[in-house]
């Protein structure tokens, strides 16, 4: 009888057969040996085994199983099936399929296999800290491992009230060993793992921890402005969120048959038999990245009709790093990069930054060294975590001054002189203030949820039982971290203020450009439309003193002083015809003239 959440086919027989039936690895992380026993568990389990009943059991176990007596055909069958159902398990466990389980969990063997390629040397700080006195360590990864890892060294002491580990970079062995530790909710991992730069800010509320995932906006080098953001808006599996692996078809079981057995129960049989050449065994569980790299490829080439992820990421990209380049120019570089925070009831607070280095957070960590600061003085974590939004807030504002540099300098060459290259340059800058106004404005209502919802968001966690006590729901922040909380929301306010003002500057210049353009060329047309209205009537006289007959009185009778006889009146007559609306913009001016005089003289002798 099958058991329950195993796989079965058509006609009702588990895939997944038992493990005491068949010799099926069990997927266990590397660095988590087994799970937990319970207190429970650990009374029921039965007494070590005398010397000679282990030697019995010994000799039970090694006793023929039911496969050892069956036919060869119907042995090849029962290990095809086993590797069908193993081959479904890895497909499980590998891929990231819409309606796959959510999360990351790193106590799974899957986890180990599909993020274990992401390797940075990292740089961690942990810091211990309280009112009295402070202690401060940088680690590597294998040191905060091992760290980690030990629960005498990795204890707090008694006078720590709070610790921050602080980790520069972006490494598996690094954020499991700190997730295993502090037991962080898969979905968060998840949000860490494949998050991009575009990314909303967030904060998710767990039992155990919040979770805070903010978008740092700083200068970068122009020099890099086009190779530093080649690669934005990838993640860090350089996978998609919802890859959805193509369904176990027969196609698929029979080409494993195949593949096993070469398409032959006869040849199968000698196989087994031991009369033909034994093929190297392939591992049913992936054993490193290549191995899920390798099948998801597999399983993308063999579904009709849909491409290569591999093709897609790598398309997107071209297109992304093509369109850098057509931009490059004068812009502003700004390298937007996640940080994610974890605020802990017990007093510990760990931030993660992709960055390999620690230079970001260094003004938190002078404050903390220094016992005279707020910082240090309150000992509040969350207050900490006030302090880190502080400084990303921080950081957005030198991007808006940078911002009013640039269009300032803009709005100068287009008073000077309007150029179309200068209009470029600022439709290039009003699609970049559109894109941070779209990754800065989360971070505004994160931080208005931090001092408004906090505690409502904490007491949605709590659940009650009918006739159970009710329980006080205590917030994540405190209210000194709330109050100063105030002011980075009005920083924040001035950010988003100042880039729709500056987004609206960039809009009225290029239309000012435009409207300029279309103001001379009316005026070229408008000096076009008087010279060919003073020379209309000159040229139809022309045309017709110049017609060469040979009784014309007008010509053999008089001089040319008939002819302006004729022209000037007829040019004075025409001409204001056409100019009347000049005219009258003409005379309104000079009463407008004379009229801001006479107030100006008015107030000069009062």
């Amino acid at each position: 009888m099958p058991r329950e959440n195993s796989f079965s086919d058509s006609d009702g027989r588990s895939l997944t057969p038992d493990l005491e039936e068949a010799d099926v690895p069990v997927p266990v992380s590397p660095t988590y040996d087994a799970a937990p026993t319970s207190p429970t568990s650990a009374r029921n389990r039965p007494p070590p085994l005398s010397p000679t009943k282990h030697t019995e059991r010994a000799r039970t176990i090694s006793r023929p199983t039911a496969t050892s007596t069956m036919h060869p055909a119907h042995r090849f069958r029962y290990t095809v099936r086993k590797v069908i159902a193993m081959h479904r398990g890895t497909t499980v466990l590998s891929g990231r399929g819409v309606g796959a389980e959510p999360g990351v969990d790193p106590r799974r063997a899957s986890a180990d296999a599909q993020y274990g390629g992401i390797k940075q040397d990292c740089v961690i700080e942990v810091a211990d800290y309280s009112t009295v006195r402070s202690s401060f360590g940088r680690m590597t990864n294998r040191e905060f491992a091992q760290f980690m890892d030990d629960p005498a060294a990795s204890e707090r002491e008694p006078w720590v009230k709070v610790r921050w580990i602080n980790i520069g970079g972006m490494s598996w062995d690094v954020i499991k060993a700190v997730s295993l530790k502090y037991d962080l909710h898969p979905l968060a991992l998840e949000d860490v793992f494949h998050t991009r730069s575009q990314t909303r800010s967030k904060a998710d509320y767990y039992n155990r921890h919040l979770f805070l995932r903010i978008l740092c906006h700083e200068l970068g080098d122009p020099d890099e402005a086009i190779g530093a953001t080649a690669a934005e808006g990838s993640t860090l599996t350089d996978l998609p969120r919802s890859l959805s692996p193509s369904p176990f078809t027969d196609a698929d079981a029979e080409m494993e048959m195949r593949e096993l057995g070469k398409g032959d129960f006869e040849e199968d049989e000698k196989t087994l038999r031991g009369t033909q050449p034994t093929r190297k065994r392939r591992p049913l569980l992936p054993t490193s990245r290549a191995d899920v790299r390798r099948q998801s490829s597999r399983t993308a080439t063999t579904t009709p009709g849909r491409r290569d992820t591999a093709e897609v990421l790598k398309d997107r990209r071209m297109e992304e790093a093509a369109i850098k380049a057509l931009k490059s120019g004068e812009r502003v570089n700004v390298k937007v990069s996640p940080m994610f925070i974890f605020l802990l009831r017990d007093g510990t607070v760990i931030s993660m930054h992709a960055t390999p280095d620690l230079e970001l957070t260094q003004p938190i960590t002078r404050r903390l060294r220094q016992r005279d600061t707020g910082l240090r003085s309150s000992a509040d974590p969350s207050l900490l975590v006030q302090s880190l939004l502080d400084l990303l807030v921080d950081k957005a504002l030198e991007v808006i001054d940078a911002y009013h540099v640039k269009i300032k300098k803009f709005e100068r060459e287009i008073l000077l002189k309007p150029r179309i290259t200068t209009v470029r340059n600022l439709h290039i800058l009003s699609g970049d203030l559109i894109l941070h106004k779209r990754t800065l404005e989360p971070i505004r209502t994160v931080i208005y949820g931090l001092r408004r919802y906090d505690v409502d968001r904490a007491a949605a966690l709590i659940e009650t039982t009918p006739g159970a006590p009710e329980v006080k729901a205590v917030g994540f922040m405190s209210h000194k971290s709330k109050i100063y909380l105030a002011d980075v929301f009005d920083h924040m306010e001035y950010i988003l203020t100042s880039l729709e003002m500056f987004a609206g500057i960039g809009e009225n210049l290029i239309n000012y450009t435009f409207n300029m353009a279309s103001y001379e060329m009316n005026e070229v047309m408008r000096r076009l439309t008087l010279a060919t209205i003073i020379f209309l009537p000159l040229t139809l006289l022309t045309g017709y003193f110049g017609m060469n007959f040979e009784r014309m009185w007008s010509v053999q009778g008089h001089s040319d002083i008939l002819f302006w006889i004729i022209a000037l009146p007829v040019m004075a007559i025409v001409l204001p015809i056409f100019i009347v609306p000049d005219i009258k913009r003409m005379i309104h001016y000079v009463q407008k003239r004379m009229l801001t005089k006479k107030v100006a003289k008015t107030f000069k002798t009062a």
